[in-house]
């Protein structure tokens, strides 16, 4: 229906009539016993939870079962919203505490949503309901770019760039060296300016691990030239000793930042470490809402700010993040767990302050299997779409089983 039949509604007004959790099952091709290394993990410290070294097997090629969950909204005017995948976790907030209140109201009207969702519930202002929030934000982004016949980012101020460049994430790669040459290699030649590696080690394996973790580096360094930006994640699994150790070893090495070098409550380790060395420091994927992420650049505690439009709040946060991190002149590159509200995002933004997204290369590989329209990269650049909203259609092809979620209500 086009823009001025809606407009034609009494007082202009869309209701939000049905919000809806669709689960899609289905099989995808995947390779077994490749691609599985592990990164350093907070529980690590133990010896119990201390995998063994990783290395790559020959691979096997087997269909895999896949189950995800996308969040429709539906208005009385069969206009609907559609976002995903979102977590299980998440879906299960939206649909017994959120649902509900939702039901009858303008979804047009963003803002007093948002605000007024946060204020529903005492525990809105992280974990599993911001997350919640988060889903229905994103949604009710897409609904009305569907409304204006739009794409999200003309909505949030119009583009900035042609396409957004992406850094490739390296999770699941494994770390043996000639695997770790010959990948790195092959994502530059495929015109990566950037790569992410994932520290497999942590203070459980002692000094032989910190070396390890340092190889890694001179490794990528050696191999790479100095064209190319190296960044390197720890998963929360270190302390702030161990962090300062590891960058002293690397600076001559200049990587780009090192990410979530302690668990996110820590502010002072994560300020320490910035005090302590040249590399810069990011965090951000575990934040929620501006105001943490305010308290971490009031404090000086981070270079980069990689807040998850998934998990910060949604679209309508991360905008406002972008504002508070452009008065500290802080980069905000969004935790890549998922990419389409984080790709609109990142394009009505300055370059300035979102130069780059991330694009988990292993995991976008199957994540929206779903979809007939994946956004990719070619070229390390994500071409902006066109279509309204985020452009999501679902590729019924691929689905061999769609049911409504009610969990059990």
């Amino acid at each position: 229906m086009p823009l001025a039949a809606w407009a034609e509604r009494p007082n202009g007004k869309l209701k939000i009539a049905a919000v809806e959790l669709l689960q899609l099952k289905g099989h995808r091709d995947t390779e077994s016993g490749v691609n599985g290394q592990y990164q350093v993990n907070p529980l690590y410290v133990y010896d119990e939870y201390r995998p063994p070294v990783y290395q790559d097997k020959t691979p096997a090629h087997k269909s895999v079962g896949m189950t995800q969950i996308y969040l429709r909204i539906r208005t009385d005017a069969g206009l609907d919203g559609l976002y995903g995948p979102i977590d299980r976790e998440a879906a299960i907030v939206v649909h017994e505490q959120l649902r509900p209140f939702l039901m009858g109201k303008d979804p047009l009207a963003g803002e007093a949503l948002w605000d007024q969702m946060y204020r529903s519930n005492r525990h809105s202002r992280d974990g599993l309901f911001l997350m919640a929030i988060s889903a229905v934000d994103n949604t009710l982004w897409d609904l009305r770019g569907r409304y204006f016949e739009t794409p999200v980012y003309r909505l949030l101020g119009g583009p900035t760039r042609e396409s957004v460049e992406v850094y490739g994430s390296c999770l699941g790669y494994s770390l043996e060296p000639a695997k770790v040459r010959e990948r790195c290699l092959a994502l530059q030649a495929d015109g990566y300016r950037a790569q992410k590696w994932f520290l497999a080690y942590g203070p459980g394996s002692g000094p032989e691990g910190l070396q390890k973790n340092v190889e890694l580096v001179r490794l990528l360094r050696e191999t790479l030239g100095n064209s190319t930006d190296l960044m390197f994640d720890a998963f929360s699994g270190w302390d702030v000793n161990y962090a300062v150790a590891w960058a002293k070893q690397v600076e001559q090495y200049r990587p780009r930042w090192i990410e979530e070098s302690a668990h996110p409550e820590k502010v002072e380790s994560f300020s320490t470490l910035r005090r302590s060395t040249s590399v810069p420091v990011a965090s951000g994927e575990h934040f929620y809402g501006r105001w943490e992420v305010e308290r971490y650049l009031q404090a000086g505690a981070v270079s980069v700010v990689q807040a998850d439009p998934e998990w910060c709040g949604g679209i309508s946060e991360l905008v406002k993040i972008c504002g508070v991190a452009s008065l500290h002149d802080a980069h905000v590159i969004p935790h890549g767990h998922s990419i389409h509200a984080a790709l609109h995002v990142i394009a009505s933004q300055s370059p300035m302050t979102c130069p780059l997204a991330e694009y988990l290369i292993l995991k976008m590989g199957s994540y929206y299997h779903f979809e007939k329209h994946a956004p990719a990269p070619v070229k390390a650049h994500i071409a902006l779409p066109t279509g309204s909203g985020f452009g999501i259609e679902l590729d019924t092809a691929k689905v061999e089983q769609q049911s409504i979620l009610n969990f059990g209500s």
